[in-house]
Order: C-alpha cells, then structure tokens, then sequence
C-alpha cells in the first residue's frame, strides 16, 4: 500500500477493528450465554463419546474371556479397540460444532456487505 493510500484515510483501520468488535458483540448476543456450562457440557460430551464405547468394548471383552479360552486378553484388545472407536467419536462430535460455528461466522461475513449497502 502506498503512502498516499494510508494517508487518504487515516481512521479507515480504527473503523474496521470498531465494526468487527460490533460484530462480535452482536453474534455473541445472538447465542446467547454459552458461558461454563457449556463448556462443561461439551467437555462431558466428548467424554463420554469416548467411554461409552470403551466400556461396552470392555464388558464385551469380558465375556469372549469368560466363554472362550485364549492366550491373549480380549479384555485389553476389546479396550483399544473401544478407545479409538470413542476417539472416532469424539473427533466426529468435535468436528461438526467445529464446523457449524465456522459457517455461523461465513454466514455472518456474507450478511455484512448486504447490509453495508443499505446504510
């Protein structure tokens, strides 16, 4: 950018931090308090997406032990297999909110220049 560029308007970047912290204000008040609870409420989602499985792999794991004689532990195979299904899981989970807040915010950069144009 030249000079001439920058001196053309001086507040022009104090506006853009100025309306970006607006939209981040507004977008925040639309979803309203995502505050603690929500964190703790994805952290326990995440949580058990994975010990769910891990735990229904492991009473499986039990019972192949109980009924069938073998050298190795399907307990502890069962187990392995059970934490990567519910680590399978969890990125599955963590993935989508990913994705919906990352269209929320495409969504909310595409309303913008609309309604720039009828102010």
């Amino acid at each position: 950018m030249s000079e001439e560029q920058k001196n053309s308007d001086p507040h022009e970047e104090f506006r853009r931090k100025v309306k970006e912290t607006q939209k981040r204000k507004l977008r925040a008040r639309r979803q309203g308090d995502q505050g603690v609870w929500f964190g703790l409420g994805m952290f326990g989602l995440v949580g058990w997406s994975v010990t769910i499985p891990a735990l229904i792999a492991i009473a499986i794991g039990v019972w192949i032990d109980a009924r069938f004689q073998s050298q190795y532990s399907w307990t502890l195979m069962m187990l392995v297999i059970g934490i990567g299904v519910g680590c399978l899981n969890a990125w599955f989970w963590i993935s989508r909110e990913r994705q919906s807040i990352e269209d929320e915010f495409t969504h909310n950069q595409e309303e913008t220049p609309t309604q720039d144009k009828k102010k």
